[in-house]
């Protein structure tokens, strides 16, 4: 296994994590245009369609149902960062009810690694929970579970068997925050494809990955029954740790949290700026 001195590993994974950019446009508007069930508490509940359009189909226990159904934090309910400040940039129309942990850790490129691998928790597809470090090192789910831990000393990073059977959920949460310590968006970004924009499906990311580097997830998705148009919804998380929250489309408040899959070259989102060829895949 190639591994990264100490310190360069270190280095390595600091900058592989988001990193501050702010798009052209302005992302102030406050009002949301459209009507949604407050007292709802799952995505697909709570937000309607835009009129003219129907909600993608997802069939039972795909990640595609699984995004487009997460459970949500009451509404109003702002996004908090791991030391329990508040966001003050409201750039969310919602706040996805999952914890944030207390370590500056679930980031962007986390919160897609989270998101994938609380559904295949959820769907005990244990064998599939694997992620790479951004030096390469496979952490696998499997081997966690079986009481193995990961250990990071000087330039190596190898497997111990240092704990018993660990099958429960709090377990699952610490593999899971090790792996946010040492993942990041250019690890992520090397793991996933690329897909063409038109063929965008629930679940897919829009990925760039480096220092600095940025990532948002595809959520839901509707299409004008008439045309064929399509709408998406993104989630991210950021810098620092924070809660994830459904964003706001800057650019078209008539229709946020939808985006428009005829964005053009460039996809503004409120705190990062994409472009078309950005479209990844797990």
């Amino acid at each position: 296994m190639k591994c990264l001195c100490g310190w360069m590993l270190a280095v390595v994974l600091i900058l592989s994590g988001c990193s501050v950019q702010m798009p052209e446009t302005d992302p102030s508007v406050t009002e949301d245009a459209l009507k949604v069930n407050q007292g709802a508490n799952a995505l697909d509940e709570r937000f309607s369609v835009p009129e003219g359009y129907e909600r993608v189909a997802t069939a039972d226990h795909s990640f595609e149902k699984y995004l487009q159904t997460l459970p949500l934090k009451p509404y109003g309910e702002k996004v908090k960062y791991y030391d329990g400040r508040i966001k003050r940039r409201e750039v969310y129309e919602a706040v996805i009810d999952l914890d944030v942990g207390e370590r500056d850790l679930q980031q962007c490129a986390d919160a897609v690694i989270r998101l994938r691998a609380e559904y295949l928790f959820e769907e005990k597809r244990y064998d599939d929970i694997h992620f790479n470090f951004t030096n390469g090192f496979n952490a696998e789910y499997s081997k966690w579970r079986a009481g193995y831990r990961i250990k990071v000393e000087g330039n190596s990073v190898n497997w111990v068997r240092s704990a018993g059977l660990s099958t429960g959920y709090k377990d699952f949460r610490k593999y899971l925050d090790m792996v946010f310590a040492y993942a990041g968006s250019l690890s992520l970004s090397k793991e996933l494809r690329f897909v063409d924009l038109a063929d965008m499906q629930i679940g897919d990311v829009f990925m760039q990955g480096g220092s600095p580097g940025h990532c948002v997830i595809v959520v839901d998705m509707a299409e004008n029954t008439e045309t064929g148009e399509k709408v998406f919804m993104l989630a991210q998380s950021y810098m620092p740790a924070q809660d994830i929250h459904i964003l706001k489309n800057p650019d078209n408040q008539a229709i946020s949290p939808w985006y428009s899959l005829d964005f053009g070259d460039a996809l503004n989102t409120p705190e990062w700026n994409f472009q078309a060829g950005d479209l990844k895949r797990f």
